[in-house]
């Protein structure tokens, strides 16, 4: 698709918040909050001219290598929430979005994604083959905190396994990368989530996973929050911290 005429280095995109996206205490869900930020990021894709549908003439998708989100509160049920997207960084097949949620003019989620250009075909990283030099980037960062180290190279323990089903792939045919978080949160003790204790947390994206996967989950508590690990094969797939209260 062509660059859009409403096309702007910033995007701004309002959202009313639905029930189907809130946990039983009316709070947004931490999984629909990272779909709501994506698909913001996927529409400033669109309007730019390097969105799914764009790349795919090449063989190539955005795929989601790293995610941090600071959280001061979530918002609820019919608030109607701004969020706000622009991109830091974009060079050869690597990019940094940032990404930040207000409430009345009130900055109440930071969000940074790092994203890798992905061959749909090799299924190996390549450069962006789409021109992006009319998105202006920007230095200004989004969170408080840079992208950390996880670290999982410690006893873990084994709480649940799992079969990747057709429900957890997207478009670029494999799993989503909210999947993982929600695998991880559905295993978190629902007063953390009822209270909304979590702070911020952080995702790491290591290794892909298919239709028919069979999965391992891990957990550590630590002195600050949980670690999660996504395993298949003895690799790691996937790594979540969660900072608490």
């Amino acid at each position: 698709m062509p660059i859009s005429h409403n096309f702007n280095s910033i995007l701004y995109e309002e959202k009313e918040i639905n029930f189907l996206q809130c946990y039983p205490n009316g709070y947004l869900k931490y999984t629909d909050l990272c779909n709501i930020l994506q698909l913001t990021a996927a529409r400033h894709a669109e309007l730019g001219g390097i969105s799914f549908s764009d790349m795919q003439e090449f063989h190539q998708a955005w795929v989601l290598s790293r995610m941090r989100v600071e959280i001061k509160r979530l918002p609820k049920w019919r608030d109607v929430i701004t969020i706000k997207t622009w991109i830091n960084s974009l060079e050869n097949s690597r990019s940094t979005r940032c990404l930040e949620l207000y409430l009345d003019d009130e900055k109440i989620v930071g969000c940074e994604t790092f994203w890798a250009v992905f061959n749909t075909q090799t299924r190996r990283p390549e450069n962006l083959a789409l021109p992006h030099e009319h998105f202006e980037k920007y230095s200004k960062r989004a969170t408080s905190e840079p992208f950390g180290k996880i670290d999982f190279q410690h006893d873990m323990t084994t709480v649940a396994n799992r079969r990747i089903q057709i429900s957890d792939l997207d478009i670029v045919n494999h799993a989503n990368s909210v999947k993982y978080l929600e695998w991880c949160i559905d295993l978190v003790d629902y007063e953390i989530i009822k209270s909304q204790k979590i702070t911020s947390f952080e995702m790491n994206y290591l290794k892909e996973l298919s239709l028919k996967d069979e999965v391992d989950i891990s957990e550590k508590n630590t002195e600050t929050g949980l670690i999660f690990v996504v395993h298949s094969n003895e690799k790691a797939n996937f790594a979540l911290q969660i900072n608490l209260k």
